[in-house]
């Protein structure tokens, strides 16, 4: 059941927990129950914890450090990131480590990665502030046990980047419709060919593949798992998977995916699931969405525009029919017209969404 990273000594359970969503209360994370949760996985065999500088408005690495107490940090594999976007003569790369490791209460990270890694953050981060020179300095010292980095952009620089450094591993958005975004199935058989495992995120694509799936979408799927089964066993299929990761929010969706981790495997899907996922990969590609994960790192609008529910409202326009996106979108507080295109959400969309165009574009759709 474990997998085996390639090219380094490390054995991981397939689930990762990944700490971006945890349980809130208030706006903050809810402390009892999300401990209770990150250590019961634990307890049952999950050993890789993600974390990030930015998760929870900050609060997830702190959280996080206080949570693998109790001798759990023993128990598992810590990965963060580094917040590459900050860096500038005055901030720098150990100036963030240092936070981090202060932070997640710990003396060494063992998978670190450059964050959210694109053309404007490689080329104008990375390669002008000699990153790559002090993450292997942090190593050398102990800080760092693994290198590794974090992608949202084309195929075409996921290659430069696979090739510009002997990197540990990468970790790429993949799930059953993002075949051919960003890295994609070329960028994951690329990196393995190049000696490297890879780390899942956007298994779900934030949810989109299990709340509010379109029905001719739903309808292509095998019915006897459940969506979100389907979606992590596309993924445990592959021998280049190392471990994917999912943000859980409720106890529910740690017994579940627990459940479904146990009992994966390399080669697991049936011809017929694999033929119905490729069907459904092809149906979902003939809808115009925007490709919006949720992921609000585009948010808070500073002027009050609420834009993943506003592209939610939008993308239901295809499957719900115009009534009822209508009727979603008026409800919403937050409307597209509040959009003043500062620019300020755009560079902060993994998915590179021209974020202001398409809330002038939600604006002429659902205008009385």
């Amino acid at each position: 059941m474990n997998r085996k990273f390639k090219g380094i000594d490390v054995e991981v359970f397939p689930l990762g927990f990944g700490c971006m969503r945890f349980p809130t209360k208030g706006g903050k994370i809810d402390r009892k129950t999300s401990t209770e949760m990150i250590r019961h996985a634990i307890d049952e065999g999950v050993n890789y914890i993600d974390t990030a500088y930015y998760y929870h408005d900050q609060e997830s690495e702190e959280f996080v450090g206080e949570a693998l107490g109790d001798g759990y940090r023993e128990k598992v594999y810590l990965a963060t990131k580094c917040p590459i976007y900050d860096l500038t003569d005055e901030i720098t790369f150990e100036q963030r480590l240092e936070t981090q490791l202060e932070r997640l209460k710990t003396d060494h990270i063992d998978f670190y990665l450059l964050h959210t890694l694109n053309k404007d953050l490689w080329n104008n981060k990375a390669l002008k502030y000699n990153v790559l020179d002090s993450m292997v300095k942090a190593r050398e010292e102990g800080k760092i046990k693994y290198l590794g980095f974090s992608f949202h952009d084309d195929i075409d620089l996921f290659k430069e980047i696979v090739d510009a450094f002997d990197w540990d591993f990468c970790q790429i958005q993949l799930n059953y419709v993002d075949t051919k975004h960003q890295a994609g199935i070329e960028g994951l058989e690329y990196a393995y060919a190049k000696g490297m495992s890879c780390i899942i995120m956007e298994p779900l694509r934030g949810g989109r593949l299990v709340k509010g799936l379109p029905e001719r979408v739903k309808n292509a799927l095998p019915k006897k798992k459940s969506r979100v089964e389907l979606a992590l066993d596309y993924l445990w299929d592959r021998e280049e998977v190392a471990v994917v990761l999912s943000g859980m929010s409720t106890p529910k969706q740690v017994e579940d995916n627990l459940r479904y981790a146990k009992r994966s495997s390399v080669g697991m899907l049936t011809p017929y699931e694999r033929k119905a996922l490729k069907k459904a990969d092809e149906l979902w590609h003939t809808m115009p969405l925007v490709g919006c994960t949720g992921c609000e790192y585009c948010m808070p609008c500073p002027f009050g525009v609420n834009i993943p529910e506003c592209f939610t409202a939008y993308n239901s326009t295809v499957y719900k029919g115009g009534r009822s996106a209508k009727e979603a979108y008026t409800a919403l507080d937050g409307k597209a017209d509040l959009c003043r295109a500062c620019g300020k959400c755009k560079p902060s969309c993994p998915q590179s969404i021209d974020i202001p165009a398409e809330l002038k574009k939600i604006t002429e759709v659902f205008k009385d």
